[in-house]
């Protein structure tokens, strides 16, 4: 496959491996009852059978990396791996990370600190020609009063929760004179109220969030400001279905459930609980799905936390179940439920991991789509693109970033250079 020229082009080769594979995206795997795509195309027999240790192999490299050498492999579900694989391979950026000076960093978790002195090397010389810095969807203002001190410039933070506007504000306050000019922070819904940005701004959106992502992009395209997006849980829309931007996306618009695929990443170690605590959590939840159905409860599959918060599952059956029961005003689980539903979770969970696992690798195709798309859509707008991978997965597994500039100077070099869009 010859490397292609813009993002439009990378799009559309990447569309062409998606679209016969639509249905496995759309159907995902919620009982340990074979679904329809993996029948059709005759792949049951061998994922059931893989062994624990192909199995965790699969889950922690992603079976696109794991099952190219396996020859008892059927021959088409080999041929959509080696696709995956190369379609997702993105380039790493070529940079520095900027130096951060501890006293910025007060109260910032390392794992975030990385993330962000990455970025900020990454839009240096955007930043060094702005005359203000947008942060959209600003949180606790880390990066916009780094930003601030770093290049010099005038930054203003977007946040539409009020309670992280006003921890913005007071960590502002408290830096001290030396880092440089204060940063300013404002309340704003961008999704519903829209933005306001000028073209000599540079717009960054540190894991801008699904609907607010796509809002960044529009506006920033529309004005011709420089942007940066680094994307996190595409699946947060006020819709149920994701409209493409570009004109090379139009007809892929994707529904909430699959953008929400893309937060599966396959990963030897994890990031907030190592993989052993993580697939402990998964089925308990699935146990719990489990007893609901049995109690006669009409709920989708991920339904059954609604309410709870997905770390309580670390706890147990008994923990989510007394919570998930009297959320819904049902009696108090029996021991001999919870074993029930425990035992028949360990066999069917394991069947479901099994099957799930050619869906679960093109979880990463959708995301690089929806990457794509918002670039194209740049390019659409004349501006350059670059788009690669600014984090290890270490750091987070939501590394996909977009560039854009109307000045191809100004983007940061991947690994492999891209030429102007046509």
């Amino acid at each position: 496959m010859s490397n292609p020229a813009t993002a439009r082009e990378r799009l559309a080769l990447t569309l062409a491996t998606l679209n016969p594979v639509r249905d496995i995206v759309a159907q995902r795997v919620d009982a340990a009852r074979p679904p329809d795509w993996c029948v059709r195309r005759g792949w049951v027999e061998f994922l059931v059978s893989l062994s624990e240790d192909r199995l965790r192999q699969a889950e922690a490299h992603g079976l696109g990396h794991y099952l190219t050498d396996l020859r008892d492999a059927p021959a088409d579900l080999r041929a959509l791996c080696d696709a995956v694989n190369e379609l997702t391979a993105l380039p790493r950026l070529n940079i520095e990370p900027f130096a951060l000076s501890e006293p910025a960093l007060r109260s910032v978790p390392q794992r975030k600190r990385e993330q962000l002195s990455w970025l900020l090397g990454a839009v240096g010389p955007m930043a060094e020609r702005a005359a203000r810095i947008v942060d959209i969807g600003a949180g606790a203002g880390a990066l916009t009063r780094l930003a601030a001190q770093g290049f010099q410039r005038d930054a203003l933070g977007i946040e539409r929760n009020p309670a992280q506007v006003a921890a913005a504000r007071a960590r502002a306050r408290e830096a001290e004179p030396s880092l440089g000019p204060a940063a300013r922070f404002v309340t704003h819904d961008a999704c519903r109220d829209g933005l306001e940005l000028g073209p000599n701004d540079l717009a960054i959106g540190l894991h801008a969030c699904g609907e607010l992502g796509d809002q960044l992009v529009r506006t920033a395209a529309a004005i011709g400001c420089d942007a940066a997006l680094i994307s996190c849980c595409l699946q947060k829309i006020s819709g149920s279905l994701r409209q493409p931007l570009s004109e090379a996306f139009a007809g892929f618009g994707f529904p909430r459930g699959i953008l929400g695929l893309t937060n599966q990443t396959a990963q030897p170690v994890g990031v907030e609980a190592s993989i052993e605590q993580m697939l402990a959590a998964r089925k308990v939840r699935y146990a719990l799905f489990r007893m609901l159905r049995a109690r006669g409860e009409e709920i989708a599959p991920g339904a059954e936390m609604r309410g709870i918060n997905r770390r309580r599952a670390n706890a147990g059956l008994r923990e989510v179940a007394d919570a998930a029961l009297k959320l819904r005003g049902l009696a108090e689980a029996t021991e001999a439920e919870l074993s029930t539903h425990e035992r028949a979770a360990e066999v069917e969970f394991g069947q479901m991991r099994r099957l799930t696992l050619p869906r679960s690798m093109l979880a990463r195709l959708v995301e690089v789509c929806i990457t794509l798309d918002r670039a194209a859509y740049f390019e659409e707008h004349g501006l350059f693109t670059t788009v690669a991978t600014l984090f290890e997965r270490r750091v987070t597994p939501r590394n996909l970033c977009v560039f854009a500039s109307r000045d191809r100077a100004r983007l940061p070099e991947p690994e492999l250079a891209e030429r102007r869009p046509q």
